[in-house]
């Protein structure tokens, strides 16, 4: 069972409550998308497609349409497209958490440098 069964998202990157039931209940999928999410440690990211790697089902769009309804649950701004680039909705605000939490980025300061940041996958492999 995914720790995130029952999560709703609310409006915004941000914010996420306990949901009753209903429309916005979190698929199983969804759910184990999120708590791939949750294990990338501050200062690491993860593309689309590599949380579809690491599950071996779905794909980047899968990955995607899930975190743009639930990802309010988890640390969204940790899941970047295959050129590092972070959600384009909410680009400003990822950047913030990214550079607070002292994830490398390339010159250009918009895009997460993925050869030094990528999380390999494996629990505790936290410092960029």
């Amino acid at each position: 069972m995914s720790s995130h069964e029952g999560m709703r998202r609310a409006a915004g990157p941000g914010g996420a409550g306990r949901g009753t039931g209903g429309a916005d209940e979190i698929p199983e999928l969804a759910g184990a998308i999120l708590d791939v999410v949750d294990l990338v440690p501050a200062g690491r990211v993860v593309t689309y497609g590599d949380v579809a790697e690491y599950l071996g089902r779905g794909g980047p769009r899968t990955v995607g349409s899930a975190m743009a309804r639930w990802g309010g649950a988890v640390a969204w701004w940790r899941v970047v497209s295959a050129d590092g680039s972070p959600v384009a909705a909410y680009r400003a605000e990822a950047l913030r958490h990214l550079r607070a939490e002292g994830t490398p980025l390339r010159p250009d300061g918009r895009r997460v440098d993925l050869t030094r940041a990528r999380w390999n996958g494996e629990p505790g492999t936290g410092t960029p």
